[in-house]
C-alpha cells in the first residue's frame, strides 16, 4: 500500500469537508444562530487536519486496489468524526456518540436519528444534516475525483469501491469523466425536484433540504412528522416519484438524457425494480384498505409513498406505518433488505443481486429434473460468468451473517425482538426508520452508547457494501494489483 498517497487523498477529502462546512456556517451567521461558532470551529478542524495530511510529498507511482479500499473506508470515518462536531458543540444532541450516530446516518444516507424534536434545531444544523445526505449520496470520494484532477488520480479502484452495487455501469473510460457526468445528472435531478416542490408551495429552504434527502435517498426531515406533516398530496407524490427515480441506476438516467433508450429497455434490473414497486404497492394498498380505515385512493397513495421510501432506503414517512397490519409491515421489512438498483444512491442488497439469486435457484431446480440442461444466468440479455454468480451468493451470505450478528448484539440491549430485527435491518440497509421501538414516530435515542456504536458500524458496512471493509482488513484477500497513472 502507498500510505503517503492515501494520506494525501484523505487530506484532500478533509479540505473539501472544511469548505462544505462553511455553507451551514454562513447560514447560521446570516440568521444569527448559536450554531455559527460550532460550524466555524469544525471547519477549521477539518482544514487544519486536511492540510497536515495533504502537505507532505507523496509517491504517485503506484496505486493498488487496497489503497482504494483504505481511502474509501477511512474517508467515511474521518468526515463523520469531524462532521459530528457541530451537532455536539451546538448542543443539538447530548453526547458526542449521539452526534456521531446522527452524522454517520447522514453521510451513509441512512436517515436514522437520535433527535426527537428536529423542529427545535437551528436552520444551520438542519441544513447540515440534509446536506450530508446529498454529499454521501453519490460519495464524497467521487466528488473528490471530479473536482481535484490535480491529484492525478485516475483511480478506478476508489470509484469501484465507493459506487453502490455490483457494477454501476461504465459511462466513460475515465473515472474523472464518469464522476463529472454522474454529478451533472445528480445536480440536474436536484434542481428539477426543487422546482417541483416550490411549485407545490414549499419554502425554498425546505424544498432544498427535502430534495437533498430524496435524491440522496437519505430521509432526514425538517418536521417531526416527516413528509406527513405537510398534508399535501402533491408534495407527497412529487417526493414519492423522485424517490423511485433516485433508486434507479444513474447510468440509466444518463442514457435517457443522451437518447440511448435501448439501454433502458434491455435493463433487466430496472424492470424488476419497477415490478416490485408496483406489486408491493398494490398488496399493501389492498391490505390497509380492507383492514384499516383508509379509502382505496388514500390506501394506494400512502402505500406507494411508503414502498418508494422503504425500497429506495430513503426513509420518509407519510403515515405511521408501524400501525399498519402485519402483512404490510412484513412486506416493508423485505423491501428494506432488497433496496434499490445498483449504481443508484439506495442501500440494501440491490435488485440485480436478487435477480441473479433467483435465476440461480431456478437453474438448480431445472437441473434437478434435467441434469444435462444448459441454463445460463443472464443480466441485460448477456450471460454472466461463474465468478459473478459466486460473488453474488457470497455477498448474500455475508450480508445475512451481518444481519444475524447485528440482531444478536442489539438484542443484548434489552429491546423487543421486533425492534432488534427492524433496527438492524434499517441500519445495515441504510433505510432509516423501522418498526417497533424505532418506528417512524420514534428515534434511536434510547439505545445505550455501545448499541449506537454498533449501529454506526452497521451503517458504514451497509454503505460500503461490507466487502470493502472486510477486504481491507483481510491481509490475504487481495492480490497485489496496481495501476500506473
Amino acid at each position: 500500500m502507498n500510505f503517503s498517497l492515501d494520506r494525501k487523498v484523505l487530506g484532500a477529502i478533509l479540505i473539501i469537508e472544511a469548505l462544505l462546512l462553511l455553507i451551514p456556517c454562513g447560514i447560521s451567521f446570516f440568521l444569527k444562530e448559536a450554531s455559527f461558532m460550532p460550524f466555524l470551529i469544525s471547519s477549521l478542524i477539518a482544514l487544519v487536519s486536511g492540510v497536515v495530511f495533504y502537505m507532505p510529498k507523496a509517491k504517485y507511482s503506484k496505486f493498488s486496489i487496497k489503497d482504494g479500499l483504505f481511502i474509501v473506508t477511512f474517508g467515511w470515518i474521518l468526515v463523520s468524526l469531524i462532521g459530528a462536531v457541530p451537532l455536539y458543540l451546538s448542543n443539538s444532541v447530548e453526547t458526542y456518540i449521539d452526534a456521531l450516530f446522527e452524522i454517520i446516518s447522514g453521510f451513509t444516507t441512512t436517515g436514522s436519528t437520535v433527535i426527537p424534536n428536529v423542529e427545535g434545531l437551528t436552520k444551520g444544523i438542519l441544513f447540515w444534516r440534509s446536506f450530508t445526505h446529498w454529499i454521501g449520496g453519490m460519495g464524497i470520494l467521487i466528488f473528490t475525483l471530479a473536482l481535484l484532477p490535480a491529484l492525478g488520480l485516475g483511480s478506478f479502484q476508489i470509484f469501484r469501491a465507493e459506487s453502490p452495487g455490483p457494477d454501476p455501469g461504465k459511462i466513460s473510460p475515465k473515472v474523472k469523466d464518469t464522476a463529472k457526468i454522474l454529478y451533472t445528472t445528480y445536480f440536474g435531478l436536484t434542481f428539477i425536484m426543487i422546482l417541483f416542490l416550490l411549485f407545490g408551495g414549499m419554502s425554498l429552504f425546505e424544498s432544498i433540504l427535502y430534495t437533498f434527502a430524496t435524491v440522496g435517498t437519505g430521509g432526514f426531515a425538517t418536521k417531526n412528522a416527516s413528509v406527513g406533516a405537510y398534508g399535501s398530496v402533491y408534495i407527497q407524490m412529487v417526493i414519492g416519484i423522485f424517490m423511485v427515480l433516485s433508486g434507479i441506476n444513474f447510468s440509466l438516467h444518463f442514457a435517457l438524457i443522451t437518447g440511448r433508450l435501448d439501454e433502458i429497455k434491455k435493463n433487466t434490473e430496472v424492470r424488476l425494480y419497477l415490478k416490485i414497486v408496483f406489486l408491493a404497492t398494490l398488496f399493501i394498498a389492498l391490505d390497509i384498505f380492507f383492514q384499516s380505515h383508509y379509502n382505496f385512493a388514500n390506501a394506494l397513495r400512502h402505500a406507494f409513498f411508503q414502498v418508494s421510501s422503504i425500497m429506495t432506503t430513503t426513509g420518509f414517512a407519510s403515515q405511521d406505518f408501524d400501525l399498519w397490519p402485519s402483512f404490510s409491515k412484513i412486506i416493508l421489512l423485505l423491501l428494506m433488505i432488497i433496496g434499490g438498483c445498483a449504481g443508484s444512491t439506495a442501500g440494501g442488497i440491490k435488485v440485480t443481486r436478487l435477480d441473479t439469486f433467483f435465476q440461480v435457484i431456478k437453474r438448480e431446480i431445472t437441473l434437478t429434473f434435467h441434469p444435462n440442461a444448459v441454463v445460463p444466468i443472464k443480466r441485460d440479455g448477456k450471460t454472466i460468468d461463474d465468478k459473478a454468480e459466486v460473488s453474488v451468493i457470497a455477498f448474500l451470505a455475508v450480508y445475512t451473517l451481518a444481519l444475524v450478528l447485528g440482531i444478536l448484539l442489539i438484542s443484548l440491549d434489552g429491546v423487543s425482538v421486533e425492534t432488534a430485527i427492524s433496527s438492524v435491518f434499517c441500519t445495515l440497509g441504510n433505510v432509516g426508520p423501522g418498526l417497533g421501538g424505532v418506528g417512524p414516530t420514534l428515534t434511536f435515542l434510547e439505545y445505550s452508547p455501545w448499541a449506537k456504536l454498533v449501529f454506526c458500524v452497521l451503517m458504514l458496512l451497509g454503505r460500503l457494501e461490507i466487502y470493502t471493509v472486510i477486504a481491507l482488513f483481510a491481509p490475504n484477500s487481495l492480490r497485489r494489483e496496481t495501476n500506473k497513472f
